[in-house]
This record gives structure tokens, C-alpha cells and sequence, in this order.
């Protein structure tokens, strides 16, 4: 019974928590053991605790397709088949859901907040106005004021994020930096580990063959 239980519940988190059905299938199980910045996620959901006391985050940075999206995917699926709750969204989603306003802007971020982790994917508000800015702000400090946990995947490097085009950009930027630890994602870092460690293993083999 208990484990129907517990399926019928992640089931239901999993069905209130991904804005998109795709990311079901952003699990630990599914990783190909490509990005060496797995570790990190493993490490996040196995010190969940930890962090959502101390309100860590964390902020997945780098070029489009090296992963950042799934390892944000992982940890949301892996917490939820915890019974944590967890929202993965986008802002383009959230200012829909603004813009739709039947509820009021504040029920929208209050619900957003209410997630012991907000995910927020693809962040990057380039083409934001003034009014999508101020949303954003709202949502990225009402976490910090709650002292819960975002992590925030963008395309945007980190040297853009540390030096905001704004004053606007700035208070989220800063926000955001305040509550998230930067890690980067690159698809040549990858092979470049790859290559380093031939050349160790060879290194190794050549060392063996001068003892032998």
C-alpha cells in the first residue's frame, strides 16, 4: 500500500512539476556519462538537506547543448521520487502564466515560491522589457526572501552575468549570484578531459614499461 502510495504521489509531483513531458526522461539512469559535471547533481540531491537549509543554489552556465537542461532535469526527477516537490520551468512560461492573469501576478510568483526547488531553464533575458524584468526580479527575490533553493540553467556566460548591460539586470544578476554557484558546462572541456586522461593513461604505461 505505502508504495502505491509513494507512486501515486511522485506521479502527481512529476505531472504539477515539468512544464514540458520530455523532461521524464532527464534522469540519473538515462545519463550517458558524458558531462563531467554530473557529479554536481549527484552531490546536490544527495546533500539536499543541506542545501535547502542553507539556501544553495545553482547556476549552470554555458553554450546551447552541453547538458545543463539534463542535469537540472535529473536532480528535479531524482528529488521528486523523493516526495520533494519541485518545479522546472522557463520564463517564457511564467510570463505567460503572468500575462494570463486570471489568478493575479502575486498568486503566480506566491505559487513558484511555495516549491522547496524552482528550477528555472534557459535563462536569458535579452529581449526582456521592463515589465518582463521586474517580473523576473520579483520571482528570483522572492526565493531569496523565502530562502529557497533556485538553480537557473542559461546560455549567458558568466562574465556576462557579472557585468550587467543595467541597473535592471543588475539586481537580478546580483540576486542570482548571491543564491547560486556557477558551474560551467562546455562541450570542448568534455573532450579535452577525455584526451588529458589518455595521455595520463599513456604516461602510466610508459613509466610500467620503464620498470618492467
Amino acid at each position: 500500500i505505502n508504495q502505491q502510495k509513494h507512486n501515486n504521489l511522485v506521479r502527481r509531483l512529476k505531472a504539477e512539476g515539468f512544464s514540458d513531458p520530455a523532461m521524464l526522461d532527464w534522469t540519473f539512469e538515462n545519463d550517458n556519462g558524458r558531462s563531467p559535471q554530473m557529479h554536481h547533481a549527484h552531490r546536490y540531491v544527495e546533500q539536499w538537506q543541506t542545501m535547502r537549509a542553507e539556501n544553495l543554489g545553482l547556476l549552470l552556465w554555458g553554450g546551447v547543448g552541453t547538458g545543463k537542461s539534463f542535469l537540472a532535469g535529473c536532480i528535479a526527477n531524482a528529488l521528486m521520487e523523493q516526495e520533494v516537490p519541485v518545479r522546472m520551468t522557463n520564463f517564457a512560461r511564467i510570463m505567460n502564466e503572468l500575462n494570463n492573469g486570471f489568478s493575479g501576478r502575486n498568486a503566480v510568483v506566491d505559487r513558484l515560491c511555495r516549491y522547496p526547488l524552482l528550477i528555472i531553464d534557459d535563462f536569458g533575458m535579452e529581449r526582456g522589457t521592463e515589465y518582463a524584468l521586474e517580473q523576473v526580479y520579483n520571482i528570483v527575490d522572492s526565493r531569496y526572501r523565502s530562502q529557497k533553493p533556485l538553480i537557473v540553467t542559461t546560455n549567458l556566460t558568466l562574465q556576462q552575468i557579472q557585468n550587467p548591460p543595467d541597473t535592471a539586470h543588475a539586481r537580478i544578476y546580483d540576486r542570482l549570484l548571491e543564491m547560486c554557484a556557477p558551474i560551467l558546462f562546455t562541450g570542448t572541456n568534455f573532450r579535452r578531459q577525455t584526451a588529458q586522461n589518455k595521455l595520463d593513461r599513456l604516461k602510466t604505461m610508459m613509466k610500467e614499461k620503464e620498470c618492467l
